[in-house]
């Protein structure tokens, strides 16, 4: 039978309250509300001409994004579910956005985002999911690492300026736009990258600590 101290032991390292937390809380609905504000961002960035609009609904929805953590966190109020909504939504809307301009800006690319931006992008988003899936199935802390977090920031960064970009209106009242737009994307690229070798790296490392500690010791095995 655990003892008092032991479950305050518990709840404080897990960050949660002593009382189960129902998945339908506030900070879940504020992803989910992230969810459906990427669906209209989508729809708005293909009818055209509202790329005003889209951008301030892309602000508010990476504000979101910050919000819900904060909240989850500050009121013990994470759960399961949450823990793998919040980086989907971050995810869709991020991905979803690149590709949704590559389509809109054509092959003469006015949006600044080519084919090989969104090829890097969703691999490493794909490959990184996969090994944080692989290593916390195995019971590894595979947390945000800071090239993470500045990859993130980066992009929420060059998406209003993708978007802003496709109004002439826009274009024509600030002739840095595209160059400091265009500056942004490849050093996001590039901060995608280095993100993505670093995480391998980080795999890699945990995974053969994990193959020798599970190996018995010359002492072990001869006794």
């Amino acid at each position: 039978m655990r003892s008092p101290l032991n479950a305050t032991e518990t709840n404080t390292v897990v960050g949660e309250s002593d009382q189960p937390t129902h998945w339908l809380n506030i900070p879940n609905l504020i992803t989910i509300s992230r969810l459906l504000m990427a669906a209209v961002l989508f729809v708005l960035i293909e009818a055209d001409g509202w790329w005003k609009t889209a951008t301030v609904l892309f602000v508010i929805a990476a504000a979101t994004d910050f919000l819900d953590g904060f909240i989850a966190r500050r009121y013990g109020l994470v759960t399961p579910l949450g823990r793998i909504l919040d980086p989907f939504a971050d995810k869709i809307i991020i991905c979803g956005v690149f590709v949704f301009l590559l389509s809109v800006g054509g092959s003469t690319s006015k949006s600044g985002v080519t084919a090989w931006i969104v090829v890097v992008v969703l691999a490493r988003e794909m490959f990184v999911t996969s090994l944080r899936g692989f290593l916390e199935k195995q019971g590894q802390d595979f947390s945000a690492a800071l090239s993470g977090k500045l990859k993130m920031v980066l992009q929420c960064a060059a998406v209003p300026l993708c978007l802003l970009s496709m109004d002439q209106e826009i274009v024509g009242q600030f002739d840095s736009l595209i160059r400091v737009r265009d500056f942004l994307l490849m050093v996001m690229v590039v901060v995608t990258v280095f993100s993505g070798v670093e995480y391998s790296i980080r795999a890699t490392q945990m995974l053969r600590r994990g193959r020798s500690s599970e190996t018995p010791s010359d002492d072990t095995a001869s006794s």
